[in-house]
């Protein structure tokens, strides 16, 4: 595991696009797993500027979506396919047909799962999955207790996941119950891992995922165990990190050549 410390969030979706942009280099028709809420936003906006000011060149890549609402009607706006067609997909030139999202609204939601994962494998398995940081340690909407074998699945929020998605509704009581959401071992098959967090409110979410044991109660810290995560956190979210002045020497003697 990396942990790359920078200024702020602007300065970390900068960093994380680079790794997109050098992938998409190597592998044009790469896969791409996509993760919502506001950690990755600066990610899309760079890449997005990338597209509209450099030509940055999607159109064969194929990227699936981490998790879904179960129950949003088609189109609301805080439904997570809404949510990365906004901020994502309507920005760049990836083929629309080519972003796929879990189905919250599946007769079957269990067959809809499996499916979804039958999807992931038959293109190859993700090559970049981008990442945010739950305040309780969640990846994917893996709350606190998850298996950390899981596949795509159903998951019932906790009441702190659901009150801090409330800003994206109107009121706490719209706030869907349930989620599909990729498994930690879905998310453990990627390649590569490129986790974002920022702000004070995620600081000790991202010690425990970096410093603290690997346990089911905060479900980033499997990623330990992953052999290419690089998480990227700002000053802030940085500020319970133990080991930090060691992260920053470590980043800043690193030769070119490694990427990220």
């Amino acid at each position: 595991m990396e942990v790359v410390i920078v200024k702020d969030a602007r300065e970390a979706g900068r960093l994380a696009a680079s790794a997109v942009t050098s992938l998409l280099a190597r592998t044009p028709d790469a896969v791409l797993g996509l993760a919502t809420g506001s950690s990755p936003l600066p990610l899309y906006d760079e890449l997005a500027r990338e597209s509209t000011e450099e030509g940055l060149d999607l159109s064969r890549a194929t990227a699936f979506a981490l998790d879904e609402y179960v129950g949003l009607p088609r189109g609301h706006p805080a439904s997570y396919e809404s949510v990365i067609r906004r901020e994502f997909s309507e920005r760049v030139t990836i083929d629309p047909a080519r972003v796929h999202s879990p189905d919250g609204l599946a007769g079957d939601l269990v067959a809809s799962c499996a499916a979804y994962e039958d999807a992931i494998r038959d293109a190859g398995g993700i090559d970049l999955q981008i990442l945010g940081l739950g305040a309780d340690g969640h990846i994917g909407f893996n709350e606190p207790g998850s298996s950390l074998a899981s596949r795509t699945r159903i998951k019932t929020l906790t009441e702190q996941t659901r009150r801090d998605n409330a800003r994206f509704f109107s009121s706490l009581s719209e706030v869907p119950h349930h989620v599909v959401t990729q498994g930690v071992g879905t998310i453990m098959d990627a390649r590569h891992v490129v986790l974002l967090a920022a702000g004070a409110a995620k600081a000790q979410a991202v010690h425990g995922l970096v410093e603290g044991p690997v346990t089911a109660m905060c479900v980033g810290s499997v990623l330990q165990f992953h052999p290419h995560t690089t998480v990227i956190v700002d000053e802030a979210a940085a500020s319970a990190l133990l080991l930090a002045d060691y992260y920053r020497q470590a980043y800043d003697g690193k030769p070119d050549w490694q990427g990220l």
